[in-house]
């Protein structure tokens, strides 16, 4: 043992030599240099020496040996945080924990995630560029609350013509418990098992309870980052929006019951005033690498007369793309979306809800194939396929969109 941590992890405990008897190691005698320590070390049993009574002090450990040691010092109450932090991945094997320091060291952390963009669509031959960063600050406030925001650029560079947009939080919001709930309140994204009604930055408070069978309930008002304000409303205000999900897992089947309630807010200039809409989520991991989905969607107000309230998704997927250099995910969907089954969906396919060359949709159905893959770590490609038409009118679109991933 190297002279120098000796000495220190006997002042870490914090008591004299001089109130121990004498030491227990023959190989270690009163005049050495060690002696005070390594007999201060034993008496708080944190070093044992060998079974024939000799210290071995000139004798290499390994790291599993030190790190019994500074465990052992750590219930003594020894402040051995640099130590702690060096031996963690051993003392997590050993089953102790270093809590104090893990809150000390990751009190604030900052990740980032850079995303070029490329999609073409077939109507008016439009072809688009972006590029959006994104930084990530997360806090750990106490042992229940955190704090997460992130901020976000996003430039493009469409027909000749370069946009760019401010750096802006476009999420900051607190999570953490109270009583028995979850609780998340401020900016948040905000979707519900797969989203395939809803996918939008909500500004309000999100409650859930339970374990195998949980249930959450929200109230808070749409950003204009999609939801945009009506004109006639009275305070030119986006109006709220309500929903509860309730979902359970049991075995390799999951499942969920949704419903929303949009209280005088559009999206990309599409009227949801008073709409409603329930939504049942199914999905079954039918072998190793393969999952089904299965969503419906009712819509309990009639925004569009010429098509019905409800639609449906059904999608395959196959393996999925990780950290691992080389892994990939596949997958393919089935939908049938008309305007008064939805709110704000995840897609990158027309949709059909607002006005398009040609005239207005009232929705839209089609298919969609695409890949996930991952080209070295950090870094991933998605190549997305789709092919819609309105519900009405006999609209058609085929877009092609391409994400490339850097994370940090």
């Amino acid at each position: 043992m190297k002279k120098s941590l000796v000495l220190a992890m006997a002042m870490a405990l914090g008591v004299t030599a001089s109130a121990y008897a004498a030491n227990p190691f023959s190989d270690v005698p009163a005049g050495h240099w060690a002696y005070d320590s390594v007999a201060k070390l034993a008496a708080a049993g944190v070093v044992d020496g060998y079974a024939d009574g000799a210290f071995d002090g000139d004798k290499l450990m390994t790291r599993y040996e030190m790190a019994q040691i500074v465990a052992k010092a750590m219930a003594k109450g020894a402040n051995v945080d640099k130590l702690a932090a060096e031996f963690a991945d051993e003392l997590d094997t050993l089953g102790v924990r270093v809590a104090k320091l893990e809150k000390g060291a990751d009190a604030v952390k900052i990740t980032g995630q850079v995303r070029y963009s490329y999609k073409s669509s077939d109507i008016g031959d439009l072809e688009e560029n972006s590029l959006r960063t994104r930084l990530w600050v997360n806090g750990q406030i106490n042992d229940d609350w955190s704090y997460t925001a992130m901020l976000q650029n996003v430039q493009k560079f469409n027909n000749d013509k370069n946009e760019e947009t401010d750096v802006r939080f476009k999420r900051v919001y607190l999570e953490g418990k109270l009583g028995g709930f979850d609780v998340v309140a401020g900016r948040w994204n905000e979707f519900f098992y797969n989203a395939n009604v809803l996918d939008e930055f909500i500004d309000g408070v999100k409650l859930t309870y339970g374990e195998d069978v949980k249930l959450s309930v929200l109230a808070g008002k749409p950003t204009n980052d999609g939801f945009v304000a009506l004109s006639d409303t009275a305070d030119g205000d986006n109006g709220y929006l309500y929903a509860a999900n309730l979902s359970t897992k049991v075995g390799v089947v999951d499942a969920a019951v949704n419903y929303f309630k949009a209280d005088e807010a559009c999206y990309n200039g599409v009227d949801f005033a008073k709409k409603e809409i329930y939504n049942i989520n199914l999905g079954l991991d039918v072998a190793k690498n393969v999952r089904l989905g299965y969503d419906y969607m009712w819509g309990d107000h009639k925004y569009e007369e010429r098509v019905s309230k409800d639609g449906w998704i059904a999608r395959v997927d196959y393996k999925g793309a990780g950290e691992e250099a080389g892994s990939f995910g596949i997958h393919a969907q089935w939908f049938d979306q008309p305007v008064n089954a939805y709110l704000s969906p995840t897609t990158d396919a027309t949709q059909f809800s607002g006005d398009y060359s040609g005239g207005y949709g009232g929705g839209y159905e089609g298919y969609n194939i695409g890949i996930d893959y991952t080209l070295a770590k950090n870094i991933q490609l998605c190549v997305n396929w789709y092919d819609t038409e309105s519900k009405i009118n006999n609209l058609e679109d085929e877009v092609i969109y391409t994400e490339l991933y850097f994370s940090f």
